[in-house]
């Protein structure tokens, strides 16, 4: 399998304070990698170096094989980049249907296009589809603020695949979410992943959410990766052991 995201030395300093020391890792075509570690330890900021939200102090980012490292997060969404955040970023007042077709829009051009661009932007089609394909068929007229937290999480993901994204980085998104919609949460990201061969990385606390999830885990500790396999090799990796133990 071909790399589809390629980190190579990655480092984020403020001030005297060096938050991501040296991440150098791969991803490759249809993968769902998860990224753990303790509270701390450089997780959210390396994806920000990632995704365009912080400039690197060092290194670079490679997507299919080209320099992309300081494109902005707009640029990156063209390229077939999605992402989500640990915060919600849905419009409370929108239905399901209106966030979906909102999302599209900013795939395809600016913030400008969210909010002034035309009603369904040519997009009402792939969001009914969206809908369907995460079922939520059944409030795709409800405003986004009256649906349960667990609802909004998975209305969060639909989002970030309304552009088509290769590729998308999960920033906590078992967060807060009951147990029967983490099942569900878990079961559509495997689809996609399975039919429509999309390439995840996850940042996760829940542990038993992302040893399920992914086929390889990355885990983090002070800004630098610690130890990397299949997710029972990392369980009982000592080092592992050891950055949790020890926080």
């Amino acid at each position: 399998m071909s790399a589809v995201l390629e980190v190579r030395g990655i480092e984020k300093q403020f001030g005297g304070l060096r938050a991501v020391d040296g991440v150098s890792f791969d991803v490759r075509q249809g993968e769902i990698v998860g990224l753990i570690g303790p509270n701390g330890s450089g997780k959210s900021t390396l994806f920000n170096c990632i995704l365009g939200q912080f400039e690197p102090t060092a290194g670079e980012v490679m997507l299919d094989g080209c320099r992309v490292t300081g494109l902005r997060p707009s640029q990156l969404n063209r390229l077939g980049v999605g992402r989500t955040f640990q915060l919600l970023q849905v419009f409370p007042r929108l239905t399901v249907r209106e966030n979906l077709i909102l999302a599209g829009q900013e795939h395809q051009g600016s913030m400008l296009g969210r909010l002034f661009g035309a009603r369904d932007a040519g997009l009402s089609a792939e969001a009914e589809r969206t809908i369907e394909f995460f079922r939520l068929a059944h409030l795709a007229d409800a405003r986004a603020g009256g649906l349960s937290y667990g609802q909004q999480k998975l209305l969060d993901v639909a989002m970030a695949f309304m552009a088509g994204p290769r590729l998308v980085l999960l920033d906590e998104p078992a967060g807060g979410v009951n147990l029967t919609m983490l099942a569900d949460l878990r079961e559509r990201l495997e689809t996609v992943n399975r039919e429509r061969g999309a390439t995840f990385v996850v940042i996760e606390h829940n542990m038993e959410f992302v040893m399920a999830l992914c086929s390889r885990i990355l885990v983090l500790a002070e800004g630098r990766i610690i130890a990397e396999g299949k997710p029972h090799e990392v369980r009982r990796n000592p080092k592992v052991i050891e950055a949790y133990l020890g926080h």
